[in-house]
């Protein structure tokens, strides 16, 4: 009996220490966030912002490449070459038409004899090693692309670091408006839930009622007929909360079988605080706008750069080498000679015509800047109109609030009342249900009205430029 327990035992030991157990225990993690946790969370590891850095960076690369255009460029080469047969050239022959006729000419051939003419005869030129080596630089003096690209540079950078900030900036809202649906999906099952418990109360109440003779089965069974609504309520709601919890993490980028719990909770004061005060918003200061001019300052580079085209690039450059040639392989009998060459020179090119591509580049680059200026005229209409949006709608919204809440404590009390009636003998079953299921409705009105406040709150905060 002992060596059974000791082997059992010993398998529930291997068991948990197996490490495809201790993975399991290890992918289920708890996490206590508030907003702000949720956000950092998301700025850490949220997949669409780090492929926004991602891009930021490969900009930050590619304007290091072109910083490298205005830098000297210095290469080295080197050629080895053995003719295993050397080529061969066809010589015109001249000697043998030059030679008959001073023979003819002095009489040493017969008059009558013709003079051949002059054929092409192969001749093998050159030597069978051939090495040559070289060390060439060049350095650009001139070229208006290059100028303009150094300076557009600055312009580049800070638009992929706007659109970063605006990614975040999205995701801000995002994850914000996700965190608070999570909270209403929660806050609408826990109101549901307390009415069950409620009704259970007064259903065990109402039974005992009844076998007291003091209640009918009817009102027994309507109550428990309410009490089944109730429950299948329920469980659509927590359906509810577990996709409002999986969207939130997905949007936070943290692994689906995490465990989620919110710390922060909603109240009234937490929507209208420090809000619809009468100050100044300059709108121009919103991560939209920027990067839109900050995209109007690049076109602008652009069309430079096709203007300043047509003028002439300039460029030095110089090279050095050695080379020899032999008939054996003896690079390395330093007896043997070895012939330098060395230049410097300067490159001028001016462009004269290219096919009308350089005036149609141009105009492409205006349109670009013309549509740019429109979009940001555009842009700031719409901004105008969302502030406007924003500020009644949040309004609106905090009016609802005020209202569903003393319709929600009204509904509360006349719940109250009519439960003491009905323990009074002076009520009915049908008093209680009407006003538990006013009651429900009062409370689901309240927590949707605070929600959509909050939502309200958010999108208000994004048109000033505040998130």
């Amino acid at each position: 009996m002992n060596r059974i327990v000791i082997r059992w035992a010993i398998g529930c030991i291997c068991i948990l220490c197996h490490p495809a157990v201790r993975a399991q225990d290890s992918l289920h993690v708890v996490h206590r966030f508030s907003l702000d946790d949720c956000i950092a969370y998301a700025i850490a590891h949220e997949l669409n912002l780090q492929s926004a850095k991602i891009d930021a960076k490969i900009t930050e690369a590619k304007e290091k490449e072109v910083t490298g255009l205005a830098l000297p460029r210095v290469t080295a080469s080197g050629q080895f070459q053995d003719y295993l047969k050397l080529p061969t050239t066809l010589f015109p022959d001249f000697f043998s038409p030059a030679v008959y006729a001073i023979l003819k000419q002095e009489n040493l051939i017969p008059q009558n004899k013709p003079i051949p003419q002059a054929g092409l005869t192969p001749v093998q030129f050159g030597t069978q090693y051939n090495l040559n080596t070289s060390l060439n630089a060049s350095q650009t003096l001139f070229d208006p692309s290059v100028f303009v690209a150094l300076q557009a540079r600055e312009t580049i950078l800070e638009l992929a670091r706007k659109n970063v900030k605006r990614t975040e900036r999205d995701l801000k809202v995002t994850v914000s408006k996700a965190y608070y649906n999570v909270w209403i999906a929660r806050k609408q099952l826990q109101v549901v839930k307390d009415n069950i418990t409620r009704l259970e109360k007064l259903l065990h109440d109402t039974r005992v009622m009844y076998q007291n003779g003091f209640a009918e089965k009817l009102d027994v069974d309507r109550l428990q007929v309410q009490l089944n609504n109730l429950k299948s309520q329920e469980t659509e709601m927590q359906n509810m909360v577990t996709l409002s919890d999986q969207l939130l993490k997905f949007q936070i980028g943290m692994p689906l079988q995490d465990s989620l719990q919110l710390t922060d909770s909603l109240g009234f004061d937490d929507v209208k605080s420090d809000l619809l005060q009468d100050e100044e918003v300059d709108l121009h200061q919103r991560i939209d706008y920027q990067t839109l001019q900050t995209q109007l300052k690049a076109n602008q580079f652009d069309l430079k750069r096709y203007q300043l085209a047509w003028l002439p690039s300039l460029s030095a450059n110089a090279s050095y080498g050695i080379n020899a040639a032999r008939t054996s392989f003896n690079f390395f009998d330093h007896d043997q000679p070895w012939f330098k060459t060395f230049y410097v020179g300067l490159n001028l090119s001016v462009p004269l015509f290219e096919g009308l591509q350089k005036k149609y580049r141009i105009d492409q680059a205006k349109l670009n800047v013309q549509k740019s200026q429109l979009q940001l005229e555009l842009l700031d209409q719409s901004m105008q109109l969302e502030l406007q949006q924003a500020r009644t709608n949040l309004s609106n919204y905090l009016l609802n609030v005020a209202s569903q809440q003393k319709n929600m404590e009204l509904a509360q009390e006349v719940y109250e009342q009519t439960i003491k009636k009905y323990e009074a003998g002076v009520g009915s079953t049908i008093e209680i249900n009407n006003a538990e299921g006013d009651l429900q409705q009062a409370q689901l009105n309240y927590y949707t009205a605070l929600y959509n406040a909050m939502l309200a709150k958010i999108d208000y905060l994004k048109a000033i430029g505040k998130l």
